[in-house]
């Protein structure tokens, strides 16, 4: 447990919540397009600085209350059998953590999404996104019981305008009856793209409206890394942080929960999932 983590301000506080997502890219060191070339190497072979990358980063990520993951490596040959979700939980100080394996190269790569949490999830499920190409998912995490419980998902959805509308027209059909939720992750498509989507529109007013500039992180051109709520809850701050060597920049948002939401979640801390 790092000290940074030890030493902040417990979840809650206030009734905020500190959100952050990250497409973390197994800890690949990114400054430039070419990178993509002369690095390549490193999606399947280990490389000797990835841990001492990913322990800075945990400095960062310890600063929050949940965390949401993208592009983390489960275990395996490349990451020098280090499952990145577990060892940023540790190092974070994040007393829950649930690994999302999306896409399965054995020893080679553990493709996968993460969620990191100072509250205890009261139950956790997976979802694997349709698409023409597998390997894309979603973390669906609900904080609290009944109808005032916070829903969290975390997703990657898929390069191609095809394969998105897909998982977007699918996550909508669990969004839609809930009440307070939040879907973060590496969406991979423009707000405009979002609010081309009427049913995911409708399922979740884009709020907040306009996120910053997250791709690529060495020049920031296209928001593809979003937080979106649901109209209960509010956004005291919404920002964009400095490079973590990945190609994607993090965002993070500061959420206001509503009273009813907020005395859900302190009811009913404990749940069932790691």
């Amino acid at each position: 447990m790092s000290h940074l983590a030890e030493a902040r301000v417990p979840p809650l506080k206030g009734g905020h919540l500190k959100l952050l997502t990250f497409n973390l890219q197994v800890g690949i060191q990114t400054s430039a397009y070419h990178h993509y070339l002369t690095r390549s190497w490193q999606h399947l072979l280990p490389h000797p600085r990835r841990l001492r990358r990913l322990a800075m980063v945990s400095e960062v990520l310890g600063r929050f209350d949940i965390v949401g993951l993208q592009e983390a490596d489960g275990g395996s040959f490349r990451s020098s059998q280090v499952n990145q979700v577990e060892y940023l939980a540790t190092r974070g100080g994040f007393p829950h953590h649930y690994q999302q394996l999306n896409r399965n190269l054995g020893r080679i790569a553990q493709h996968s999404n993460g969620l990191l949490s100072r509250l205890a999830p009261a139950h956790i499920e997976e979802h694997q996104l349709p698409g023409t190409l597998p390997g894309r998912g979603a973390i669906h995490a609900r904080f609290g019981d009944g109808p005032d419980a916070l829903h969290l998902f975390v997703a990657h959805l898929a390069l191609s305008h095809r394969g998105r509308v897909r998982q977007l027209d699918y996550l909508s059909e669990i969004i839609q009856p809930l009440r307070h939720v939040v879907v973060m992750g590496d969406l991979n498509c423009t707000p405009e793209q979002l609010h081309g989507h009427q049913r995911f529109s409708a399922s979740l007013p884009l709020h907040p409206v306009r996120p910053p500039l997250s791709y690529p992180s060495w020049q920031p051109r296209r928001a593809l890394d979003h937080i979106l709520l649901s109209n209960s809850l509010e956004a005291d701050e919404v920002r964009v942080l400095d490079h973590l060597f990945s190609d994607h920049l993090p965002i993070a948002v500061d959420v206001r929960l509503p009273p009813a939401c907020l005395q859900a979640l302190v009811t009913h801390p404990q749940g069932d999932a790691n």
